[in-house]
Order: structure tokens, then C-alpha cells, then sequence
């Protein structure tokens, strides 16, 4: 039986988030907006509250049949996703619901396939979200009058290493690179001969963080044996540009078996936690900055396109070997932010200056459309390409006009309540202090409010392009919930210690579905510089 009050856990959480963060003068200064803000938070309630009449204890709501699907194995993967966004807007009922509930998953079982993936970044993430409140040397110090039975507390990261001892027989291979496709009753592996290197890559934050609570290294050796064969690729075709690497690695080797690539899904967040595990802890993994780096220097060199019809317009290209590809992704769309973390993080003005740009064209894939929401695959014709070639091709006839006035044309209209556009926004205002992108966050939440609302809460919809948006696939994402809300809220909210830094004082770091893991204390003898 829970002995954690709402008042009492949420205590903990706040204060835990706060703890030992030194004062510093920082010369970027932000706004507070509370009325959108507020708005948000009723956007989040709505969202909330017909997930969990509809479709609690399951994984996401069907709002306009007010139904459920278990699309995340059925261990409700909606409310874990929604507890760090409720616990940054103060709702305190949802946050002590959750903090009920998880204890009550059983991670053992389940009917489906398990994503190692999918199951890391939503639920391993969101548990060690949790985790970092009762953090150890909290426990018996300054927070310990706000806690009514540790065990309580503590039943949480059980929760995550139970979870992650069902998840490690991925990495029973001969090379260490895990097999994403998983079966449960009894854990076992999925028979995969390749892993993609987003599905290899996006796994080292949340097992090494795992690892730091528990003391455990076992977890963290086995997500960064995998990573290594994406820091040391084989062989050579691999890697088509410096640090720009092909999608799919060999199981039984750990040998990329094709070159191609890019910012977009398959291989997007391996680049994204390169610079974020270098914030995370700057001692052990300044190789992982380095290939940012040098990834980021080969964007910037080699992949920099901009359309024949609106050439200020900046978007980076995907490749096959090293043919260039003119097509991104409303995935794609984190890179500005990217861009922007690494050049904060890096004190390196020039990649925070070309991910601003990088925010300006993904800006207008939103305000291009009927909907003024952005597409998930969209093309271009380059302008420094010959217009003849035959990766080059120009606009379909029945978009030109739709491309000479937005510098793009769509190839898959569906939105499907994805954050990386506002997420961008979010970076660059914490980098610039800028209001213009509080703005155009503002703008994007409003067009999304007023196009995925439907029924008990918020559905994906088929066409950005079309008004109205053309139907919806009825369906409420559990990172709606997340980091659409998230990103919308905190881009107006109060400066708190969970906020992006601009002056080199993050205390926490985004897992790529948002959920704040707390950047690692030095070990005893160590200083981490800022």
C-alpha cells in the first residue's frame, strides 16, 4: 500500500529537481507567459482526463471512438510518458495517480513484441525520470523529512531494473549489438540479423543512467558495447561522409551492411545522444562529443541544401552513399535543437548559429500549410545541384505552385501529434531568449489545439494540407503527452532547474522523449568544469 502523500511525493520530486544547484548570473533572460502557459495545462488536462476514463492501464487513448490500444506492450505507456510533463505543470493528482500505478506494471508479461527501443525510451526513461527523486544521497539527507517510507520510493527503480533484466537478453549476440525485436513469457530474442543505428544508439543514456542509480555497471556495459561499433564503424562504407554513418549494423558482427543515411527516423537519435551523453557526464564521454562534432562538421559541409524556389531556406539532405537525397522528415526537425545544444554545450556560437537556421526552415514547413502544421516527409529541389539530374527531380505537377511559394512540396501530409518542430523552438529560445519562437510555439500549439481536437482529447489527422486536416486516425500518442505538451509548456514557463541552460548549468538532460534525466554528480575525487 502507497504511503506517499500527493503533497508529500511531490515534495520530494521538486525538491530533489532543485537540490544542490549553485547560483549562477545568467544573461539571457526569458519571459514568462501564464496565460499560455495555462493553456497548455488545460490542453494537458483534457488529454489526461480522457486517457485515463477511456483508456488507463492501457498504452494510448482512440479519442474520437473514446477506445484504447495497447501499441506499447498494455503497461500503459501514456501515463508514464505523462508523468514528467505533470509533475513540471504542478498537476499533483496526476502526479500521485501515476506514482500509484507504476508499481502496479508487470513488466513480465505481455502479448506483443517488445521494441528495446520503444521500450527504453518511453518506459526505461520515464522510470529513471522517477528514479532521480529519491536519488541516494538525498534519501538520508536534506529530503528525508519529506519522505514517509523509502520503500515506497524505491519500489520505483526496481521497477526499472526489473524492466531492463527482462530487456538484456537483447545483447546475447556475438557482438554485443542488441536485436530490437523481443519477446516476453519468457524473455527471449526476436531472431534479427541487423539493428539500425537509432535503435542501437538511443539506448546509452537511459542504461547508463540506470547503472549510476543502482551501482550496477552491467547496464551500462551492455548498451555502450553496442554503441561502440557505431564510434569505430566497419568497414569503411559505413561511414560515407566523417561521422555520418549508414542505417543497419550486423548482428553477428557489428559491420554496417549499407551506407545510407541521414537526420531523419531510423537514424535520427543515435546523432541526438552523442552531445547529449557528453552533457550528461563530460569525463567518461568526451569520444561520444567528438563524433558529434565531427557528424556536425560533415552536416555542415557536406549535406546543407536550400531550395531552387526559396534558397534563404536551409535544410540538411539524406544520402545514399554518397549521393545526396533531397527529402527530410518532420522527424528530422530535432536537428535544429541538436544544432543549438551542441553549440551551448560546446561554448561553439557556430553550430548554435546554423541550428537557428536549421529552426527557420522547419518553421516554414508550418506555416506553409492549410493547417499551419507541418508534414512528416516533405522535398526539394536543391539549387546548387544540376536541375537535370536524376536525383534532383523537380516539383509534381500538382504542387508547384505549392513548392515556388514554400520551398518544399509534401510527400506524406499525415501529423501525427509529433513534438521535434516546437521542440526546436524550445532550444532556441533558451539559447537566444528570443520571443519570437515563444511565438512561433504559441502559433504551432494553436493550430494543433484547434486541428487534433477530438472527442475525449487530441488525434493524429491525415492531411496538414488539406483544411480541417482532412480526417483523423484516431489516436492520441503517448509522446503527445510527453513532449508536445511538454515543450508548449515550458517554452512560457517560470526558469526552473529543469530548463535548458544557455550559461553551462544544466542539471538535467531531454532523453529524446523529453523525460529529464539528471546529469551524473562527479565521482569522489572529480570536479565537472562548466
Amino acid at each position: 500500500m502507497r504511503s506517499l502523500s500527493a503533497t508529500g511525493s511531490v515534495t520530494l520530486l521538486l525538491l530533489s529537481l532543485a537540490a544542490a544547484v549553485p547560483h549562477r548570473t545568467r544573461t539571457t533572460r526569458y519571459a514568462v507567459n501564464k496565460d499560455r502557459a495555462d493553456a497548455v495545462k488545460e490542453a494537458f488536462q483534457v488529454s489526461w482526463d480522457g486517457y485515463h476514463r477511456y483508456a488507463f492501464r492501457h498504452d494510448s487513448l482512440r479519442p474520437v471512438t473514446n477506445g484504447f490500444a495497447d501499441d506499447r506492450n498494455g503497461w500503459g505507456a501514456s501515463a508514464v510518458d505523462a508523468f514528467s510533463t505533470a509533475l513540471v505543470m504542478e498537476k499533483w493528482d496526476v502526479v500521485d495517480r501515476i506514482l500509484a500505478y507504476i508499481p502496479e506494471i508487470d513488466f513480465d508479461t505481455t502479448t506483443t513484441e517488445v521494441s528495446l527501443f520503444e521500450t527504453t525510451i518511453r518506459y526505461l526513461g520515464g522510470l529513471l525520470e522517477l528514479t532521480y527523486a529519491p536519488a541516494y544521497d538525498l534519501l538520508t539527507g536534506p529530503l528525508n523529512d519529506h519522505i514517509k517510507q523509502i520503500s515506497d520510493v524505491e519500489a520505483i527503480l526496481s521497477q526499472a531494473k526489473r524492466l531492463a533484466d527482462n530487456l538484456k537478453v537483447a545483447f546475447d549476440t556475438p557482438s554485443g549489438v542488441p536485436d530490437n525485436n523481443l519477446f516476453f513469457n519468457p524473455p527471449r530474442k526476436g531472431g534479427s540479423t541487423t539493428n539500425g543505428i537509432a535503435t542501437i544508439g538511443t539506448l546509452v543514456l537511459e542504461w547508463t543512467r540506470l547503472s549510476d542509480l543502482s551501482n550496477d555497471t552491467e547496464y551500462a556495459n551492455l548498451a555502450q558495447k553496442g554503441e561502440s561499433y557505431l564510434l569505430h564503424p566497419q568497414p569503411k562504407s559505413g561511414e560515407p561522409f566523417p561521422g555520418l554513418l549508414g542505417t543497419n549494423v550486423r548482428l553477428s558482427d557489428g559491420h554496417f551492411v549499407d551506407s545510407n543515411g541521414g537526420w531523419g527516423g531510423g537514424t535520427d537519435s543515435f546523432y541526438e545522444y552523442l552531445i547529449k551523453m557528453y552533457l550528461y557526464d563530460r569525463e567518461r564521454f568526451a569520444e561520444y562529443r567528438d563524433r558529434w562534432v565531427l557528424a556536425a562538421d560533415s552536416s555542415i559541409e557536406h549535406l546543407v541544401s536550400h531550395p531552387t524556389t526559396r534558397p534563404e531556406l536551409t535544410f540538411l539532405a539524406m544520402w545514399r552513399g554518397k549521393e545526396l537525397r533531397f527529402v527530410s522528415e518532420h522527424l528530422a526537425c530535432f536537428n535544429g535543437g541538436n544544432f543549438i545544444l551542441g553549440g551551448l554545450t560546446l561554448n561553439e556560437p557556430a553550430y548554435t548559429e546554423f541550428g537557428l537556421k536549421l529552426v527557420d526552415g522547419c518553421h516554414e514547413t508550418y506555416t506553409s500549410t492549410a493547417t499551419g502544421i507541418g508534414p512528416e516527409i516533405f522535398a526539394w529541389q536543391d539549387a546548387a545541384h544540376p536541375l537535370n539530374a536524376t536525383n534532383n527531380p523537380p516539383a509534381p505537377a500538382n504542387q508547384a505552385a505549392f513548392y515556388s511559394s514554400s520551398g518544399f512540396w509534401i510527400t506524406n501530409g499525415n501529423y501525427v501529434l509529433r513534438p521535434e518542430v516546437i521542440e526546436s523552438y524550445y532550444y532556441a529560445y533558451r539559447a537566444t531568449g528570443d520571443p519570437k519562437y515563444q511565438d512561433w510555439a504559441w502559433e504551432a500549439f494553436e493550430r494543433v489545439r484547434e486541428t487534433c481536437r477530438v472527442g475525449s482529447g487530441f488525434s493524429s489527422i491525415r492531411d496538414v494540407n488539406r483544411p480541417g486536416g482532412g480526417g483523423y486516425h484516431d489516436f492520441q500518442e503517448s509522446f503527445w503527452f510527453a513532449e508536445v505538451l511538454k515543450y508548449s509548456y515550458l517554452i512560457h514557463a517560470e526558469d526552473a532547474p529543469w530548463q535548458v541552460k544557455a550559461d553551462h548549468t544544466n542539471e538535467f538532460v531531454y532523453n529524446t522523449e523529453a523525460h529529464p534525466i539528471r546529469v551524473a554528480a562527479p565521482r569522489a575525487g572529480e570536479t565537472v568544469s562548466r
